[in-house]
C-alpha cells in the first residue's frame, strides 16, 4: 500500500480498540468446554469462502497471524449453498462449545446467527465483520469507512483515465455496497469534471452470486469497456477476479478491493492492469479481536475502521501507481482532507 504519498496498511489501530473494550466474562484462558486452553480463534466464512482473493482471506490472514502469535490452533469453517439461518446458528454455538474464543461470522449475513449464539455462550467473544446492530456485552462489531477508501479509489481512478469513462461494479445491490460506490463517484467528480461513472450491480441477493460468480463480473466489465470506461473498481468479492480478468484482457486498469490484490497469487497474471486496490484491514481487525481477547480484555461494541486508524486504506503495491506524482499528490491531498474533515464523504 514505497511511494510519495505513503498510505500505511495499519492494523485496526489498538486505540481503537481500547475505548471500547470492556469485560465480557472469561478470558481466553478459559472457554465454554471447560478446558484451560482457548484452542484459538475461529472463523465461519461469508460467501465465497476461502481463495476469494479479497475479504474472508484477509479475514483468514489474521486468524493465521494469531495463530503464529499466540500458538492457536484455529479453525475456518466454509458456508454451504442454500443454508437456513439455522444452520449458521448451529456453526457458531458448535465452535463456542468445542473451546475456540473468539468466534467471528466473517459477513454481515451472520448477524442474526451472531446475535442468538452469543446471547447462549456469554463467556465467548463473538465477533461479527460488516455489522454494527448486535449490542450485547460479548460481542465486537467489526465495521469500516469503506466509502473513505473509495472515494480515494475515485481519485485514482479520475487521474488515471484517457477516455473520461470509468466504471464500478457492485457483487449485491444493498447498503454495504452503496457505501463503496458513493465514495468512489465521489472521488472521481471531486477531482476531474465531465467523467463519466457507470454503475452497475450483478444481482440483488448474495444467493444469486453476485459476490461469488467471476464470470458475472467479467461479463459486467466487458460491457463496461464496450462503452468506454478504461478504468473498472469492483466491489465484488470473488466476482471481482472476473472484472480484473476482463481489464487485463483489454488492457485497461482496474481497481481491486478489501485486500491488496496486486499481491495476491491467483491474480499474479493480471497484477499488471491492478492499478491499486481499496483496502479495509479485516485482517488487523480480526487478529486485534483474538488478541484482546487473549490479554484477557475482551474487546466489544462497535469498532470502525477508518483512514486516520488505519482501518481503510489505499495499496500502492503496482509501482505504475506508486511512481506517478500526479496521482500521489491527489490522493495525499484527499486523504488529508477526509482526515481532517474538509471532505465528507458521502455512503449512499
Amino acid at each position: 500500500m514505497r511511494r510519495v504519498s505513503r498510505i500505511a496498511v495499519a492494523g485496526v489501530a489498538t486505540a481503537a480498540l481500547a475505548v471500547t473494550v470492556s469485560a465480557c466474562g472469561s478470558s481466553s484462558k478459559s472457554s465454554s468446554n471447560g478446558d484451560d486452553k482457548n484452542l484459538g480463534l475461529a472463523l465461519a466464512y461469508d460467501i465465497g469462502g476461502k481463495g476469494d482473493q479479497s475479504f474472508n482471506d484477509a479475514a483468514t490472514a489474521g486468524m493465521e497471524k494469531a495463530d503464529k502469535e499466540f500458538g492457536y490452533k484455529s479453525t475456518a469453517v466454509e458456508p454451504q449453498d442454500g443454508e437456513a439461518e439455522a444452520d449458521k446458528v448451529q456453526r457458531l454455538e458448535s465452535l463456542a462449545k468445542q473451546g475456540y474464543n473468539p468466534v467471528i461470522g466473517v459477513g454481515f449475513a451472520y448477524a442474526p446467527a451472531v446475535k442468538e449464539a452469543a446471547a447462549k455462550f456469554p463467556d465467548t467473544t463473538f465477533g461479527i465483520v460488516d455489522d454494527e446492530t448486535i449490542k450485547a456485552d460479548n460481542v465486537a462489531d467489526l465495521v469500516f469507512h469503506e466509502e473513505q477508501a473509495s472515494y480515494l479509489a475515485g481519485v485514482a481512478a479520475a487521474k488515471a483515465t484517457k477516455s473520461n469513462v470509468v466504471g464500478f461494479i457492485g457483487g449485491v445491490d444493498i447498503p454495504l455496497i452503496h457505501k463503496f460506490g458513493a465514495g468512489f463517484k465521489q472521488g472521481v467528480q471531486d477531482t476531474k469534471k465531465g467523467v463519466t461513472v457507470k454503475e452497475q450491480y450483478l444481482t440483488e441477493t448474495a444467493a444469486e452470486g453476485g459476490f461469488s460468480s467471476p464470470d458475472k463480473g467479467e461479463s459486467a466489465a466487458e460491457g463496461q469497456i464496450d462503452a468506454g470506461a478504461d478504468v473498472v473498481y469492483a466491489a465484488a468479492g470473488l466476482s471481482g477476479q472476473g472484472v480484473i480478468k476482463a481489464a487485463s484482457a483489454n488492457k485497461i486498469w482496474a481497481i481491486g478491493v478489501d485486500s491488496d490484490q496486486y499481491k495476491q497469487d491467483a491474480l499474479k497474471a493480471y497484477k499488471d492492469s491492478i492499478l491499486t486496490s481499496a483496502m479495509k484491514n479485516v485482517e488487523g481487525a480480526v487478529f486485534e479481536l483474538a488478541k484482546s481477547v487473549e490479554d484477557g480484555k475482551p474487546a466489544t461494541g462497535v469498532i470502525r475502521g477508518s483512514l486516520e486508524n488505519g482501518g481503510v486504506s489505499l495499496a500502492a503495491s503496482n509501482p505504475s501507481f506508486a511512481n506517478n506524482k500526479d496521482i500521489q499528490d491527489a490522493v495525499k491531498k484527499a486523504e488529508e482532507a477526509i482526515k481532517n474533515g474538509t471532505i465528507k464523504v458521502k455512503t449512499s
